[in-house]
């Protein structure tokens, strides 16, 4: 194929990758501006609204998605799912997804834990293995370690976790908003922010078989469009 069909290969999976994210964050501005058009008065769209610059999402695209969330433009309605399973080796799986179309989605869905050895679950069967929470990841680089733990505590925080490269702020879900505000008016550079399921308890994955299975049934339902976010307990190296 020779060298300048890979780069043209890769740029092509880039150029899809980040096209499917812009849908991602679009279905998140909807759902978040129908709370409100505002961002100064409604703070998850605000936060929706960072997400989606923080990829490049361009403010016409941006624009676009609030008006259909406010209803000042015609476009899909999209319903909140979860779902719970088990993957390969019992590992918990939630799975979190904003659709147009709840029949095509829970298909999809259990498709993939079909085909991948693992096996969709009723509402509950995994989710008390987690706890929801906001986590905020600031870069480190060139901070005060006590500084940015005061703001963040002060702002309502629970905690702050020292990685090697970053910062990660842990708070309730209701406190969320005003901390990554505060962080946001502190000037620190936010790497991410979301209000995730925590896993408390790990399963361990040793079997090769397994971990091969477990990685794919991941990644082709986070590929989905439909799928915002796939949460499981266990560490695995997606890259």
């Amino acid at each position: 194929m020779g060298r300048h069909g890979t780069i043209a290969n890769r740029k092509s999976a880039q150029d899809s990758k980040r096209s499917a994210m812009f849908t991602k964050y679009s279905r998140q501005i909807i759902v978040a501006a129908k709370a409100g058009g505002d961002p100064e008065f409604n703070p998850s769209l605000r936060v929706a609204i960072d997400k989606a610059k923080s990829i490049g999402m361009p403010n016409d695209n941006i624009n676009r998605a609030i008006k259909k969330g406010t209803g000042e433009l015609g476009g899909e309605s999209y319903e909140e799912l979860q779902f719970e399973g088990y993957g390969p080796s019992g590992v918990a799986v939630i799975v979190e997804a904003l659709t147009d179309n709840k029949n095509r989605t829970a298909s999809f869905v259990r498709s993939v834990f079909d085909k991948n050895g693992g096996n969709l679950g009723t509402p509950g069967c995994v989710s008390y293995m987690f706890s929801r929470a906001g986590v905020i990841i600031v870069d480190s680089e060139d901070l005060d370690e006590d500084e940015v733990m005061e703001v963040a505590l002060e702002a309502g925080a629970d905690d702050m976790i020292v990685n090697e490269d970053n910062f990660e702020i842990r708070t309730e879900p209701s406190a969320f908003n005003d901390v990554h505000q505060a962080v946001k008016d502190a000037g620190y550079e936010i790497v991410e922010a979301e209000v995730e399921q925590i896993p408390s308890m790990e399963a361990n994955v040793t079997d090769e078989s397994a971990i091969k299975s477990l990685t794919k049934l991941i990644t082709s339902l986070e590929d989905n469009d439909d799928v915002q976010k796939v949460y499981f307990n266990c560490d695995l190296d997606l890259e």
